[in-house]
Formats: structure tokens, C-alpha cells, sequence
């Protein structure tokens, strides 16, 4: 069995932003107006469809905590699953079906609302005269296409560093991490005809979130990843030696959204999805750069989340690599 170099002494303080009260730190217009209509849909079923709202608070586990209000059911806490608050099992989950609607469960209320405002604008300038309306349809296709969520399948191998965001690689870089060291820095511009959904890059749990305000320039900058609202994620493998590895999602000049639903604790699959950034951004990825880190992606590489391998960690012997065993 091949012998596996020690894990790096890092320790990483486990720790949730308290500026994160909700899934989505930065706003927005179309979350106050999901957040409004909750409130009203709440009044509403507790009005006239009691026996509902009495099995889903039979149903109900947990406490309340830091939800600001009295939850029906588990629509009503899509801002706040990063929360520690009441929680439904997926069997008492009656709106788990949207998950399997081939759109980001977080960005149905914009596809609904902002897609939806482009087809009555399209309605209306059609009946004016029809050309005028293909404009407006083009955009709300255009939405519908930002917000897609095909089905990815992670590789086997669990050594794989697999891209955490759709888009083209724009950054591979070395650099000495203040937290993790020396590393090997992978930038990724997506831009809004890419998927936008986040994804683990390697299987482990979240030792650390943390959020930072900031500008909104242009993604493809470089001090855009200094200086834009961003949000970090650091993650502890799975898998020996364990090394610790983070993923920053980056607003952009038009991308005003990050949401990031993972909170310390939570442990996620290889691939598994964690997040967004709405309406086009960057995404960055920093692991450690030890004598067993493979670079295999380059420079201009169209980049898949879950599925694309940047990298692969391996074991030295002799002169040849092997895959890391356990």
C-alpha cells in the first residue's frame, strides 16, 4: 500500500460569519418580495387551511433559534437553511419535487419573476406588432438558461479535484495562503450563459463560512478578487491526509447575488452542489500545493462544476505517482 505524506499542522478556527442571517447576505429586490409573499401565504394558511398547518407543526423537528418568525412549512425556511432552526424530513418535505425541476432550487422565485416580466412584455409588444416581442422572449429564454441545473455526476476517484464552477479558467496560480500555506489558486469566469450553481471540489466537511461586502467590479479583473462582495467557504477532506481547502464565490460587475446555503458542520459529497452566484461572476478555488497535486487543467479550459477534474492528488514512490489509497 503506498505510503501517504502528513496532513500539514493547520488548524482552522470553526467558525459562521454572524453576518450571515440568511442564505443570500447581500438582498435583493426579488428575495423581500419572496420574503413578503411568505408572510402573506403564512396568514393565509393559517386562515383557512388549519388542519394542514397543525400535521406540518406535528411534522416540525428542532427550534426555532434565529428564524425571525413561525415557520408552516419548509418553504419557508429557503432563506434560512443555513440557520440552526426547525427542519423538516425529507419525507414530511412536501415541496421536494421542485429540486427535480432542472432549474436551481434558490433561483425559481427570479426565474418566475423576472422570466415571467419578460413574457408579458413580450405579450404586450406582440400585440402592438409581433416583431418587437422576439426580444423579449429571447431574454426570458435567457433567464430560463442562467438558471438550469443539469444533472452531474462526480468521478470515482475521490482524489480528483474536481472544478467547483462552470465558466472558463481564467487563473492558475501559486500562492502562500495566510491559512493554508502554500497552494495553487484556480480562477474560474463565468459568464451568464453558464451554469451558475457552486459545487464541492472535494468530498469534507465545512470547518468555516465567511462573508465579506465589497465592490462589484468587473469579473474579469484581477483586484475584482480583492475587492467584490465575496464569500468563502473552507472545507476539511474527506479523505487522508485531510488537508483543508477553500472555494470563494465572487460577485461580478452584474452578478449582485451570492447564495451559499452551507453552514460549519454540514458535510458535502464530491460535487455536491452548495451554492450560486446569480447573474455572472467568478469562482475560486485554493488547495494545497504539495509534491502529490497533479495540475491537469490549463489556461482557456471550458470548465464544468462537479464534473471537471483541475487536478488530482497522488502518492510518490520511487520515481512513479499512484492514486492516494486508504
Amino acid at each position: 500500500m503506498p505510503t501517504q505524506l502528513a496532513a500539514p499542522e493547520i488548524v482552522i478556527a470553526e467558525e459562521m460569519d454572524p453576518q450571515l442571517t440568511t442564505i443570500q447576505p447581500g438582498g435583493g429586490v426579488v428575495m423581500s418580495i419572496e420574503l413578503f409573499w411568505g408572510k402573506i401565504r403564512r396568514m393565509l394558511l393559517r386562515a383557512v387551511r388549519p388542519g394542514y398547518v397543525k400535521r406540518m407543526l406535528e411534522a416540525r423537528q428542532g427550534q426555532q433559534g434565529t428564524l425571525p418568525f413561525d415557520p408552516v412549512d419548509s418553504r419557508d425556511l429557503k432563506y434560512y437553511r443555513n440557520q440552526p432552526t426547525y427542519w423538516w424530513a425529507d419525507g414530511d418535505d412536501r415541496f421536494s419535487w421542485r429540486d427535480s425541476l432542472g432549474f436551481v432550487r434558490v433561483g425559481l422565485a427570479e426565474l418566475i419573476l423576472i422570466g415571467g416580466m419578460f413574457l408579458v412584455l413580450a405579450a404586450v409588444l406582440g400585440w402592438l406588432w409581433w416583431p418587437l416581442a422576439i426580444p423579449m422572449w429571447a431574454l426570458a429564454g435567457l433567464v430560463a438558461w442562467f438558471f438550469r441545473s443539469p444533472n452531474r455526476e462526480a468521478p470515482s476517484d475521490p482524489n480528483c479535484v474536481l472544478s467547483p464552477a462552470d465558466g472558463k479558467l481564467v487563473q492558475i496560480d501559486r500562492i502562500e495562503d495566510p491559512e493554508l500555506g502554500s497552494c495553487v489558486q484556480y480562477g474560474i469566469f463565468l459568464s451568464i450563459f453558464n451554469v451558475h450553481a457552486n459545487r464541492a471540489s472535494l468530498a469534507g466537511r465545512v470547518v468555516s463560512v465567511r462573508y465579506r461586502p465589497g465592490k462589484f467590479l468587473n469579473a474579469l479583473k484581477p483586484e475584482s478578487a480583492r475587492e467584490n462582495e465575496n464569500l468563502d467557504v473552507v472545507m476539511k477532506c474527506s479523505q487522508p491526509p485531510q488537508r483543508y481547502f477553500r472555494i470563494r464565490q465572487i460577485t461580478g460587475q452584474f452578478a449582485r447575488r451570492i447564495v451559499c446555503w452551507v453552514r460549519t458542520g454540514d458535510v458535502l459529497a464530491h460535487g455536491e452542489m452548495f451554492g450560486m452566484i446569480k447573474l455572472g461572476s467568478r469562482t475560486e478555488l485554493i488547495v494545497p500545493d504539495d509534491p502529490n497535486l497533479e495540475i491537469v487543467a490549463k489556461i482557456g479550459d471550458k470548465l464544468a462544476a462537479g464534473t471537471t477534474i483541475l487536478g488530482k492528488y497522488q502518492t510518490r514512490i520511487g520515481d512513479d505517482f499512484v492514486a492516494e489509497s486508504t
